[in-house]
């Protein structure tokens, strides 16, 4: 009986890890799908004026049921890869992400040779004279500070043919991409949504403030500047803008989970384009209407404007205030007197300009 239980057990044991691993043979047979631009149905953009930005991008996307790889491309260059959520906007419980990757390893002609190192490429030149062409088979030694190539029984560098190579290696990528290894149970298309923060996106106010002839109007004209270095663009996108501090030290859920909040919160009037709401000690400004935003751009969206507004102006002698109470050095008597602006808003503060 002790035999035959051992032997049972052991039957078990192999069909349970056959099973495992022909589960994990499947998923690495599976083709990668791969997924862009064109199926984007939907991008919003939270920006942040502390060089921070929340993206959520939604694809609809042709799944095939089982586990499979998924590569996520055309996401931002700067993004934070531990920010990383995918979910599904169908059925949230069909889509099952196991594993994630961030592929980085991006293609350019240095990494591209560090991978051909000890394999062989062509070498092409051409007499500029006879306008001969000549194809030579070489195998790259090293690339240390430039390539060293072996032609036949020799070792030569500073070639100055042009590099013909193969293929390219399957470790290197053109842009970078998010890389999901999930277990989807729905039959129709899946409609999923990657959210992650990103560095290199910026905003921030700028005013012009124009005065009549005798200094008591003014013409106020505010403007959103939006500066995007992240290494994506976002087509047609829901802008909000977020001001405040946001301490970005801690790594704690309830601080990723606020920020979420804030981006999701809704918004009231406030000016023509944006709307405004107060969060906490933040200020969420809501574009009203989609708006592209590219890559390497410098974007500027009009916030408020105001004519005939009453101001009053006031001049400001400082004195000598560190002679009288430190009597220490000489008083200065050519200072400047300052001139100052006051406006006053709705909600009776004075804000003070300097002209």
């Amino acid at each position: 009986m002790k035999r035959m239980f051992g032997f049972l057990l052991l039957a078990v044991i192999i069909c349970f890890t056959g099973s495992v691993f022909g589960a994990e043979k499947s998923a690495a047979k599976a083709e990668s799908l791969i997924s862009g631009l064109e199926d984007q149905r939907g991008v919003e953009v939270t920006i942040y004026n502390v060089n921070l930005g929340l993206v959520k991008d939604q694809r609809l996307i042709s799944l095939p049921q089982g586990v499979g790889e998924l590569r996520f491309m055309d996401v931002a260059a700067q993004i934070i890869p531990t920010s990383v959520h995918i979910k599904s906007v169908v059925d949230p419980a069909s889509l099952q992400v196991l594993e994630q990757n961030y592929e980085y390893d991006l293609l350019n002609p240095q990494k591209l040779l560090d991978k051909y190192v000890g394999k062989e490429v062509k070498l092409y030149t051409k007499n500029p004279y006879t306008e001969r062409e000549e194809i030579l088979t070489a195998t790259l030694l090293s690339n240390n500070g430039g390539p060293i190539f072996k032609i036949g029984d020799e070792i030569t560098f500073g070639h100055p043919g042009r590099i013909i190579f193969p293929g390219v290696p399957e470790n290197l990528i053109s842009k970078p991409t998010l890389v999901w290894l999930i277990d989807n149970r729905l039959k129709e298309k899946q409609k999923v949504e990657a959210s992650y923060l990103t560095n290199g996106i910026n905003w921030r106010a700028d005013y012009v403030v124009i005065l009549n002839d005798k200094d008591t109007k003014a013409d106020l004209s505010g403007w959103v500047t939006i500066d995007n270095k992240s290494g994506a663009a976002y087509k047609d996108a829901k802008i909000k803008l977020v001001a405040g501090d946001v301490n970005r030290v801690r790594d704690e859920p309830e601080y990723k989970d606020k920020m979420l909040r804030m981006a999701k919160a809704e918004a009231m009037p406030a000016a023509p384009q944006f709307k405004e709401e107060e969060f906490f000690e933040y200020h969420i400004y809501t574009l009203q209407r989609p708006s592209t935003i590219k890559e390497n751009q410098t974007k500027q969206i009009s916030l408020v404007t105001a004519d005939s507004i009453p101001v009053r102006k006031e001049l400001l002698y400082r004195g000598a205030a560190y002679y009288y109470y430190n009597r220490y050095g000489e008083v200065i008597t050519n200072q400047k007197v300052g001139v100052f602006i006051e406006i006053e808003n709705k909600n009776n503060t004075i804000i003070k300009i300097q002209k």
